[in-house]
């Protein structure tokens, strides 16, 4: 993803940041916003918002990314509505507390586990899902019952005055604020010590904000990216297999942190494999009024050419691409060079290297010699092979026969390891992520045996070593 922290232009003034940030520790200072009550009142409000400005933020995400509302409804729309209906109907239950077993030495006693708002939490979103990764990290944080800014990606524009012009309308203007500005407003935004800090975007950007946010000791989550493998097995579906890769690695041009970022595929199944993903990619780009598919920016657009052309790959579809319009056609590299940039970088975009591997212990060697990713999909009918992927691939997520849909599921934690990221999101797990878990102990004045008091003679130690 874009390095952010290190692109610069007109920046909101000191002052306005600080005051706002004040405006919602005050805010919350009233404790208005730890009842069920209001986080159900938020969390609705997002909901409608999906709902009744569909229209609106379609036009928003086309204007920024080019992309078309069927993808707008799919990456950015129905996820962010999901996920408040999924806390809404489920927060009650969460905000209980949990006991916890006391042991015989500590009885008579009472133990359990609440969980506590954290305060104030800053939200920075990124560009390529715009929505949803500024959106669900915020329903988390309101879940909580904790105040927030959001701080939108300014590489897509139309997104980010949307949600800044929108948010007030449909939360709580006093304990949700949308700041918007560049890279100097969320080092600015750092500095102001939140209790939370809430990242989506690229590794080295990750580190800068991390570094950031040290300096006042504010604890991240850091959903960052990495390259995603797909490992596919001679037994495995190559229908299925391949138009579920390309489906995911075509959605919103391949910039999505979560699309197949190359396929490693046993030798025996590989020309299938390729034949079948080249039949898919036409078909799937059939009604398109042209091949190629829209990259954000000038800069990510070189990025990616250069990929192509130091690839030695032999290129079994597409290829080409036009500066002009900022569009690149779905690329199948076969074999490149595992040193190439193509086989290293992350690639953001419609390129999908296909690299030939003689057996399951050399894709694993493959993977495990990498930085770890943020997800792995593994295709295989054999629950032995399933198992071992499974086993010894270290990544964020991992999906067995399709790949990247594990982030529509709010039962599961999403979140990276690594170099791929810190924390987790998505229903409870956000919640919990931006919750403290209280530790609490309750014991009454009686029994109070004076042995565990000193000064300690030998029959009080006896008894200690034998009762605590």
């Amino acid at each position: 993803m874009t390095d952010e922290l290190t692109r610069s232009s007109d920046t909101i003034p000191d002052a306005r940041v600080a005051d706002t940030v004040d405006g919602l520790r005050s805010t919350y200072a009233t404790g208005r916003t730890r009842s069920a009550r209001w986080r159900i009142e938020q969390l609705r409000g997002i909901e409608r918002m999906m709902v009744e400005r569909e229209g609106e933020i379609t036009r928003a995400l086309a204007a920024d990314l080019g992309r078309n509302p069927v993808e707008a409804w799919l990456t950015d729309i129905s996820g962010v509505r999901n996920e408040a209906a999924y806390a809404r109907t489920r927060v009650r239950r969460w905000m209980r507390r949990r006991l916890q077993p006391v042991p015989l030495n500590r009885m008579p006693a009472l133990g359990w586990v609440q969980y506590e708002s954290l305060g104030v939490v800053l939200v920075i979103g990124a560009w390529n899902c715009p929505i949803a990764v500024t959106l669900n990290p915020l329903v988390a944080a309101l879940a909580a019952g904790n105040c927030a800014v959001l701080k939108p990606s300014e590489m897509a524009p139309a997104t980010s005055h949307l949600l800044a012009r929108l948010m007030p309308e449909y939360v709580d203007s006093d304990a949700v604020a949308v700041i918007e500005g560049d890279a100097n407003t969320t080092q600015e935004l750092l500095a102001q010590g939140f209790d939370h800090a809430f990242f989506t975007g690229g590794t080295e950007t990750g580190r800068k904000v991390m570094s950031g946010a040290a300096q006042r000791l504010t604890p991240v989550t850091l959903e960052l990216g990495g390259k995603c493998p797909a490992i596919v097995t001679k037994g495995a579906d190559l229908d299925s297999t391949a138009r579920r890769i390309a489906w995911t690695k075509l959605v919103n041009s391949g910039q999505t942190c979560i699309a197949p970022d190359y396929v490693l595929v046993e030798r025996s199944v590989r020309d299938d494999l390729v034949a079948r993903l080249v039949r898919t990619i036409t078909e799937f780009r059939s009604d398109a009024g042209s091949p190629g598919l829209p990259i954000v920016n000038e800069r990510h657009f070189d990025r990616i050419t250069e990929y192509l052309t130091r690839t030695g790959g032999t290129v079994a579809f597409g290829g080409r691409s036009d500066r002009s319009t900022l569009t690149i056609d779905p690329t199948v590299p076969v074999d490149p060079d595992p040193d190439e940039p193509v086989l290293r970088e992350e690639i953001f975009g419609p390129v999908l290297p296909v690299l030939t591997v003689d057996s399951v212990d050399e894709a694993i060697a493959f993977v495990r010699a990498r930085p770890k990713p943020l997800a792995a999909y593994f295709f295989t009918r054999s629950p032995a092979v399933q198992r071992r992927l499974l086993s010894e691939i270290s990544s964020g997520g991992a999906v067995v026969n399709h790949a990247a849909v594990h982030y529509s599921v709010p039962g599961l934690p999403f979140g990276g390891v690594g170099a791929s990221g810190m924390g987790a999101y998505n229903g409870k797990w956000g919640f919990e992520t931006l919750s403290h878990r209280k530790a609490v102990l309750v014991q009454r004045f009686k029994p109070d045996p004076r042995f565990v008091y000193p000064p300690y003679t030998a029959r009080k130690i006896k008894l200690l070593r034998r009762f605590v």
